[in-house]
């Protein structure tokens, strides 16, 4: 669901040449497609809080919704993941989007509890697909249309598509739900528009940038996580990666609820705001940091980290809507940096042929980071009240920070002898 890079492909076989126009429109066709179903992932997140009204479902249900949605995305990444590699990156994606748009008709026929459980683990089986197959795809073709250019283009796009789709959608949905009839129907409905839409141009314009023969494809297997240089290095990198993931877990579940419940402000436009702000300052944040050593970069994304959790206790304990949007910028900005550190020192430190399976590994770390906060503090919630909860939430990442602080010289010393 997130990233900063791609993970290495299987080098594209040649194919017949591609007027340059059409590379370029491919491109960002293939951004708009990866952007519409990041956005369409979280679409639900200001919509959970009505749901709840209907249905009178209880915050742990919530998180156990928004938990099936992570597993669907792990059963992908581990199933389908790499397929593009192999049968090309088109054949992938559109069929990603075609899984999203069953997903979208399953939301607009029915809120009942089952059909939104079994709608969220068929949209996160089609974004675990569109993770990995988008952002190679989005880096071939920006290669084919700009041979000469360098990263910065497919760093800034791809970073806005991933990141800034996620925030995308719960804004969009949230001020459809504010002002527009029918708040759990026309989300649903303008989105199953777009994919459609995206989808078809896609499948028109856009070249393919992998051809591998029938013959030549090797036989499927599931996608091998692989633990990558030494194992002090990587265990920092996966501590990182479920800090940042636990706080935007959190911010995607139960964070709406928490404003509209603790804090006092049912407005769904405001819901989707918060969720909004921690995705949309991460890419700029990530693209802010880029020229600054990776050190510098554990180091800032941490601080950021800690000094955003502060500012959350401090919100939840004074019910202050203005701190806790500000913890929402701090926090997405600090966990930005701090995933992409886990995202390149993967990449530094894996063998080419590897990267893949090493990337593997950390997004299953992920969104276990993703489901296992998200579900801790729902469960709580039933014990104790919603701003006890966020306290020990904030305590127990704050733990981890402090300890991939502390972790940094030594775990950079192993990487270094690997």
């Amino acid at each position: 669901m997130l990233s900063t890079t791609t993970p290495a492909a299987a080098p594209p076989a040649s194919s017949p040449p591609v007027p340059s126009r059409r590379r370029e429109a491919g491109f960002w066709l293939a951004a708009a497609v990866f952007f519409i179903t990041m956005a369409f992932s979280t679409v639900p997140t200001p919509l959970y809080a009505l749901y709840a009204d209907r249905h009178s479902f209880s915050p742990l249900v919530i998180t156990y919704v928004f938990a099936v949605y992570a597993v669907g995305v792990i059963a992908a990444l581990v199933t389908v993941g790499h397929l593009s590699d192999h049968v090309g990156r088109k054949p992938v994606l559109l069929a990603a989007v075609a899984v999203e748009i069953v997903a979208a008709l399953m939301f607009a026929w029915s809120t009942e509890l089952p059909v939104l459980v079994a709608g969220r683990l068929v949209s996160g089986l089609g974004i675990g697909a569109v993770t990995a197959t988008a952002m190679a795809y989005l880096h071939e073709l920006h290669d084919l249309a700009r041979p000469s250019a360098g990263r910065g283009r497919f760093d800034t796009v791809s970073g806005i598509a991933n990141l800034g789709g996620l925030g995308a959608g719960p804004l969009i949905s949230g001020a459809l739900a504010q002002w527009v009839p029918g708040p759990l129907l026309t989300p649903y409905l303008l989105f199953l528009a777009l994919l459609a839409g995206s989808g078809v141009l896609l499948a028109l314009v856009a070249p393919e940038t992998v051809r591998v023969p029938v013959a030549r494809r090797p036989r499927y297997r599931l996608q091998r996580p692989r633990v990558s240089g030494s194992a002090l290095g990587w265990s920092q990198g996966a501590a990182a990666t479920v800090a940042a993931f636990a706080v935007f877990g959190l911010f995607t579940s139960l964070a709406p609820g928490f404003v509209g419940g603790s804090l006092g402000h049912p407005s769904r436009l405001l819901a989707g705001t918060v969720a909004f702000l921690i995705f949309g300052v991460a890419p700029f944040a990530q693209i802010a940091s880029a020229r600054l050593s990776a050190t510098v970069q554990l180091l800032l994304g941490t601080a950021g980290e800690l000094l955003g959790l502060v500012l959350l206790a401090a919100a939840m304990v004074t019910r202050g809507l203005g701190l806790f949007l500000a913890s929402a910028l701090v926090l997405g900005a600090g966990a930005g940096v701090l995933f992409k550190t886990a995202v390149g020192r993967t990449l530094r430190v894996s063998r080419p042929e590897q990267r893949g399976e090493a990337m593997a590994a950390l997004f299953l770390v992920a969104y276990t980071g993703l489901i296992g906060p998200a579900v801790g503090v729902g469960l709580a919630t039933r014990y104790v009240s919603p701003t006890t909860a966020m306290l020990w939430f904030a305590a127990a990442v704050g733990v981890v920070l402090v300890a991939i602080a502390l972790l940094a010289p030594a775990a950079r010393r192993a990487d270094a002898r690997t």
